[in-house]
């Protein structure tokens, strides 16, 4: 996207003063949260390295460290996102570098949503499973209290994130965020060829995180069946669900979709879909290739890299179709 003054100077805000309130209570809410998660971190990093760690931790101490130390880097971005997104100086940054954090931020979080709704619906409803192992893995040996900060950072953080960064976005690049998407410019149409590319691709990961949700076994790990519980399958069908959502954004912005539907929509669902494909498949195949822990892998080896491949193919896909969508849309040349 570009913005005036060579792609550093924001647009003129054309959102009412409420949406900028709005936009900056989300960015403190979601600095504030994540915040949390950072802290607990810090004591777990500090903890151990003053003899203090688990039991169950001592035979990979150095694995624990090396894993957290990550995660509080991470942690540190995310609180200076959130604090981007509400304050002035966030409009002055370049947009590559904004879009980035918010993009993999989103994309990590954000997706998450869906999950943590239905999940708690069905601990509510006295339906619950043994939460997977994932990049915070070990946590569940630790106090419910900092479980439930952990918790709650996730949470705060996802649900700023959802609304400061259209917020944000909309307030820099107000032609990109207004509108419906009868009125793109013909110049903004994505090329065929990025389109099909990113529906084939995130339409071949829809298919097969759903298979997998619905009890399929082709391609899984013999040794690792037990570890496919409802917590799992929750989480790869919301996978799922953010690929097939990331289809009906390139639908709907490639022209064929209804002209009547606010360009918003597609443009924030594409970015949080994107984000989710790529960040963590991302995420994953680092843990395929480099594993940290002794707990077998949910897939084959072959099968996982190739999965993680092509949703990260698909997210970056969508993006640099929707950066086409949203930069020819903005460009006052044309």
């Amino acid at each position: 996207m570009s913005d005036k003054h060579n792609g550093t100077a924001p647009a003129p805000s054309e959102s009412p003063p409420r949406l900028v309130i709005v936009r900056r209570t989300a960015g403190f809410t979601a600095a504030a949260s994540m915040s949390l998660y950072l802290a607990v971190k810090a004591v777990w990093v500090l903890g151990t390295l003053a003899g203090a760690a688990p039991r169950e931790l001592e035979a990979d101490l150095s694995d624990w460290i090396a894993l957290n130390t990550v995660t509080i880097a991470m942690a540190v971005l995310g609180v200076t996102l959130g604090l981007a997104l509400a304050q002035p100086w966030g409009m002055r940054i370049p947009a590559p570098l904004v879009l980035l954090f918010a993009w993999t931020a989103a994309g990590f979080l954000v997706s998450l949503l869906p999950y943590t709704v239905l999940s708690a619906l069905l601990d509510a409803a006295g339906i619950s499973a043994e939460a997977p192992s994932g990049p915070d893995a070990g946590e569940s040996v630790l106090p419910a209290w900092e479980t439930a900060l952990i918790t709650v950072g996730f949470a705060g953080m996802a649900l700023g994130l959802l609304v400061a960064v259209p917020l944000y976005m909309r307030e820099r690049w107000p032609r990109a965020f207004t509108g419906t998407t009868g009125g793109l410019r013909p110049a903004a149409r994505p090329p065929r060829a990025l389109s099909v590319t990113a529906s084939v691709a995130a339409g071949v990961s829809a298919v097969a995180w759903m298979y997998w949700a619905a009890g399929g076994t082709a391609g899984l790990n013999p040794a690792a069946r037990e570890l496919w519980n409802l917590d799992v399958r929750l989480l790869t069908a919301t996978s799922a669900l953010w690929a097939v959502l990331g289809v009906w954004s390139v639908w709907a912005l490639s022209g064929p979709g209804p002209a009547r539907v606010r360009l918003w929509m597609p443009v924030t669902v594409g970015f949080v879909a994107s984000g989710s494909l790529f960040a963590w498949n991302a995420w994953r195949v680092l843990w395929v290739v480099f594993p940290v822990t002794s707990q077998e892998p949910l897939k084959t080896p072959v099968v996982a890299i190739a999965e993680h491949l092509v949703a990260m193919a698909a997210g970056l896909t969508m993006i640099a179709l929707l950066l086409h969508v949203c930069t020819r849309q903005t460009d006052e040349r044309q």
